[in-house]
């Protein structure tokens, strides 16, 4: 099949993932590609990326130089006004990476019905969130898959001090994280770190202006690093395993907004035990209570915190039951969903 994916977002190519660190929805559109091209298609890519490519069997355009009138399959990627190039596309998908409320208006609405577009979701929590007026088109949810450098990683390496790694949107519940560290983790394991990684807040812990909003967060974590605090700039994926490997928890907030979780369950492969509020996609992430926990309160979001820094054969439990049961699904078997829903 001759497969098309259009994206307007941000400049990225089929090589970028390997210099620097992207966004869970850059990482699965050149994951998903690559699979599919391994399977036999003929996959091209229409973005933002700045000239013409080939890399590991895909094809990379410029969106303006997108001329198709014929494919086998489109599938446009968060956008549905991207549905209005190649008019002659048998099958159409929207691949959706947030909250699909943003689709409640005419122009995505009729631009949906009128391609027969089918909805491609990433979660169950996302499903939720789509529009009542579309809730009688096709649409199918398929569980996005790690990076083979988290799935194959080598056995966990936890260094001293003991760590924790956070990941989340420093605007996703940072602020509320750093007052629980503080107050009820770092002084019952002194020893401990807390790792943020975050591009907004290494920037401005470096002097550079951010959103105002942030400034608080921001301020927090850098009045807080006598207790551990460090900020990191964002790493690429086979590095930032390495780092997952070394931490003893993944800390994760949650937010009723992020509803895919992507670094959660890449951290979940390498096998770092993690520890979510039970908001928007986190319990699709975690098996609570064997690869980590779903934290009913903040009180006990604090004591699970603590005895995983804190006892190494509660890590090493929770761990090997996320290395054996959260690393089985693969970018081949989304192909293969995708091929199902699509065919």
């Amino acid at each position: 099949m001759l497969v098309t994916f259009i994206d307007d977002s941000i400049p990225f190519d089929g090589r970028s993932a390997d210099a620097v660190p992207l966004g869970g929805p850059e990482k699965g559109l050149i994951s998903l590609a690559v699979a599919l091209a391994r399977r036999g298609h003929t996959v091209r890519v229409f973005n933002r990326c700045a000239g013409l490519l080939v890399a590991d069997g895909v094809g990379w355009r410029p969106i303006k130089e997108c001329g198709a009138a014929h494919s086998d399959w489109l599938i446009a990627h968060r956008n549905p006004r991207l549905l209005r190039h190649v008019p002659n596309a048998d099958r159409t998908a929207l691949w959706i990476v947030g909250d699909a409320r943003y689709l409640d208006n005419p122009t995505s609405l009729s631009t949906i019905k009128h391609r027969k577009t089918i909805l491609i979701l990433q979660s169950l929590a996302q499903s939720l969130t789509v529009p009542q007026s579309l809730q009688a088109n096709a649409a199918e949810v398929v569980g996005p898959a790690a990076l083979n450098c988290y799935r194959a990683a080598l056995e966990m390496v936890p260094t001293e001090p003991v760590r924790a790694v956070v990941t989340t949107h420093p605007a996703n519940g940072l602020d509320w994280l750093l007052n629980l560290w503080v107050d009820k983790v770092v002084n019952r394991v002194p020893e401990a770190e807390l790792h943020i990684f975050s591009s907004t807040l290494e920037r401005g812990a470096a002097g550079a202006d951010i959103p105002s909003s942030l400034r608080p967060v921001l301020q927090r974590a850098m009045t807080a690093r006598d207790k551990g605090v460090k900020i990191f700039r964002p790493i690429p994926d086979a590095k930032m395993s390495e780092i997952y490997r070394s931490a003893r928890v993944h800390l994760y907030p949650s937010d009723h907004r992020d509803l895919i979780c992507t670094t959660l369950g890449d951290s979940q492969s390498t096998g770092l035990p993690g520890i979510a509020r039970d908001r928007g996609a986190a319990r699709e992430r975690i098996l609570d209570g064997q690869t980590g926990f779903l934290a009913p309160d903040d009180e006990a979001f604090a004591n699970l915190t603590v005895e995983i820094l804190d006892d190494w054969e509660i890590f090493s439990q929770l761990s090997r039951e996320a290395r054996t049961r959260q690393r089985h699904r693969d970018w081949d078997r989304v192909a293969s969903d995708f091929e199902r829903i699509l065919a």
